[in-house]
């Protein structure tokens, strides 16, 4: 119950901007396409229809359809559930993995810490695009690789901040009762440690939402995401550029989802970061 009256507490913070309400309702238009793809589509995303191509907008198609005849809400709508699940799949892996690291680092001696810290260093020196392409050359595009291509490049993201938040902490009075008392190494990490830094790595996790996003939609532009006839909104973006000259309506359709899906998550993200930040709570 405390849980449900913290997190009720949080998103009356939120919404009492007016950035942080506009952040959670288009947050929460896009979660509900995304789970509800199948029932909230008109259409079957992937059925072609050749002979109505480049069909306006109307009654049967509410944002007309595309070069093979699909239709283009549909696809937006699945578009969004593609989105969903490579930004969900490949944040909760990272935020894992890499706060798993970040807390064993801070805890380990000096040279095996500055190991893991290299290691860090390393993941990050590669630019997304380059792992992609390097990946997807030995195993070929799919949502998968999406997912651990994006998930691989925010590890060192969460461990980083883990570990600073476990440095803080970790010489706190109640650990040092906790170790007094006896507690093992494994008790104090996961009834102490873990739920005390777990605020800051949420927060950081929603805002990187709208990153993920982009990052998926541009590996897909770029033929290095999820394979056709899947959609997704990079997708749709690359097949409407190759035929803009006969219709931009599919290239405007999904870059504006792509553009209120980002817009969303990153206002409702600094929203959330405002509401739950004391600090930042006190500064206004």
């Amino acid at each position: 119950m405390n849980v449900f009256r913290g997190v009720s507490a949080t998103l009356r913070k939120v919404c009492s901007t007016l950035t942080g309400a506009t952040g959670l309702a288009i947050v929460a238009l896009v979660l509900l396409c995304a789970v509800f793809a199948p029932w909230v589509a008109t259409h079957n995303p992937d059925a072609l229809d050749v002979m109505n191509r480049f069909k306006a907008p109307s009654g049967g198609h509410w944002l007309g359809t595309d070069h093979l005849g699909r239709d283009l809400y549909s696809r937006m709508v699945h578009g969004a559930s593609v989105a969903m699940l490579v930004a969900i799949s490949s944040i909760a892996i990272a935020l894992g993995i890499g706060t798993a690291l970040g807390i064993l680092a801070a805890y380990l001696p000096s040279r095996s810490e500055r190991f893991v810290l290299i290691v860090f260093d390393v993941i990050s020196s590669f630019p997304s695009l380059v792992l992609a392409l390097a990946i997807v050359a030995v195993f070929g595009p799919s949502l998968l690789i999406v997912v651990l291509i994006v998930a691989i490049t925010l590890i060192p993201h969460f461990g980083r901040v883990a570990r600073s938040q476990v440095l803080t902490l970790k010489s706190a009075p109640f650990l040092e009762a906790e170790r007094i008392l006896g507690a093992s190494w494994g008790r104090m990490v996961l009834h102490h440690v873990l739920p005390n830094i777990l605020g800051p790595l949420v927060i950081l996790a929603s805002m990187d939402i709208p990153v993920v996003i982009s990052i998926e939609a541009g590996l897909s532009f770029l033929g290095l995401g999820v394979r056709p006839p899947l959609a997704s909104w990079g997708t749709l973006i690359q097949d409407g550029y190759q035929y803009l000259s006969q219709s931009w309506v599919p290239v405007v359709v999904s870059s504006v989802a792509l553009g209120l899906a980002t817009l969303g998550f990153t206002l409702f993200g600094e929203a959330l970061r405002d509401a739950v930040d004391p600090r930042i709570g006190r500064d206004h």
